[in-house]
């Protein structure tokens, strides 16, 4: 099976990788303005790749083009006339793309009681993006509210992308919080959440496909 036939069969496969190779690739972009052009690029084609697979699944598909649709313009916008009242209405909007990718890949997941290979890499993929989703929640926080969070290096500095994915990842994972720290109580709030979600996912999501496979084998 070629990788494109591959791709096509399993799209939640195509994003899942993208998505952890973002995870490699984001520290080579935070520190220099080609490598920031190129972490916008980048984005894009995870917004397209969410895009796809979202269309895959029985959800309301205009909802997601909307949003990015919507982000697209103001991106774009931004990079015309930067403000930080249209970088925190963007953080703001990329969370709720996120957030609805990632309920439609669980109502997809969900839809049958059947464990199918592509809903297995499913669970991969609405991991990162629900990490994605808070990630961008945080930097609506920060950008809000500056000094929502502090970190062991650099405790008075605004925290980097790179950060804030770090902190959403051990979050959602329950692995702990590492060295970034909540501060205010509406970054406090936001992690209490995500903890929350992490634990659910795991409980009522993750637990139900291994069942279902276990069942099929």
């Amino acid at each position: 099976m070629s990788t494109r036939s591959f791709l096509y069969r399993h799209p939640s496969a195509g994003l899942l990788l993208v998505q952890l190779l973002g995870v490699l690739l984001y520290p080579w972009m935070e520190d220099t303005a080609l490598g920031r052009a190129g972490f916008g690029a980048f984005g894009l084609v995870v917004l397209g790749m969410a895009l796809h697979v979202v269309n895959r699944s029985s959800t309301h598909t205009w909802i997601a083009v909307l949003l990015a649709a919507l982000l697209l313009g103001l991106s774009v916008l931004d990079q015309l006339m930067p403000t930080l009242s249209l970088e925190v209405v963007i953080s703001l909007l990329e969370g709720l793309f996120y957030f609805y990718a990632a309920g439609s890949l669980i109502a997809y997941m969900n839809a049958d009681q059947r464990a199918t290979a592509d809903e297995i890499y499913a669970v991969g993929a609405t991991f990162t993006l629900l990490a994605w989703a808070f990630a961008h929640l945080y930097t609506f926080c920060q950008l809000l509210l500056p000094g929502s969070f502090g970190a062991l290096l650099n405790p008075d500095a605004a925290r980097t992308w790179m950060e804030l994915l770090f902190l959403s990842f051990t979050t959602l994972s329950g692995v702990g919080l590492g060295d970034i720290i909540p501060l205010t109580p509406m970054a406090r709030s936001l992690v209490m959440i995500e903890e929350f979600v992490g634990v659910m996912y795991l409980a009522l999501v993750v637990s139900r496909l291994i069942a279902l496979t276990v069942i099929k084998r």
